[in-house]
């Protein structure tokens, strides 16, 4: 290779890091000192609410839920649902109005995958999840995890529950409302997403405030 393809090569790489880093959205951190339930209160206001308000979640209040679903809780990147074997293998999606962004645990933000609102992809044959404001797509990657197995599949299913049930517990914590849901346009969310054959949509949790 010459000087000039060389540096022309150099250049082509700087450009495409640079577009792949403006596709992130850093999130606020997680505020610690948010006034919250305990607990047993917690498990007592659980309830699967299929009827929302229209009021948009703030940045921080968006920032909070999906690290109370999957944040990173300690320095060697462990997070707050546990997976088996450490495989961190559910992908969180964050679907609104305006566009579809994945969460990165690790560094805390988004990266945007689509722009445009498909929260009927997620809502399938029941129009009430799309009134909900947002919505979070829990996908199992079992490539990530190594395995299909029958057993593999029963574990990474768990974990996609555990992920489900942090987010239940938030939302009953500090006021806001959602009910965990298999229904879904498979199909569509995995064209959306660019999915392969071993990345599936498991279970998604549409997130509002209370119809008033």
């Amino acid at each position: 290779m010459n000087m000039k393809k060389l540096f022309i090569s150099i250049a082509l790489l700087a450009l495409a890091s640079g577009a792949l880093s403006a596709q992130e959205r850093k999130l606020p951190a997680p505020d610690m000192d948010r006034a919250a339930a305990g607990i047993m209160d917690a498990l007592n206001a659980r309830r699967s609410v299929r009827e929302y308000s229209s009021r948009e979640l703030s940045e921080q209040e968006i920032a909070d839920l999906l690290w109370a679903a999957q944040g990173k809780n300690r320095e060697d990147g462990r997070m707050t649902s546990p997976t088996a074997r450490n495989r961190q293998e559910i992908r969180l999606y964050l679907f609104t109005a305006d566009g579809v962004s994945l969460y990165d645990h690790d560094n805390h933000s988004l990266h945007r995958v689509a722009e445009g609102d498909y929260r009927d992809l997620i809502a399938g044959p029941q129009a009430f999840a799309k009134t909900a404001p947002l919505s979070l797509l829990m996908v199992a990657d079992f490539e990530k995890y190594g395995s299909d197995s029958d057993h593999a599949r029963m574990m990474v299913y768990c974990d996609a529950g555990i992920v489900s049930q942090n987010i239940s517990l938030y939302c009953a914590a500090v006021g806001l409302c959602t009910v965990p849901r298999g229904i879904m346009n498979v199909e569509g969310l995995s064209n959306l997403l660019g999915l392969g054959e071993k990345q599936i949509p498991v279970l998604n949790n549409p997130v509002g405030y209370p119809k008033e």
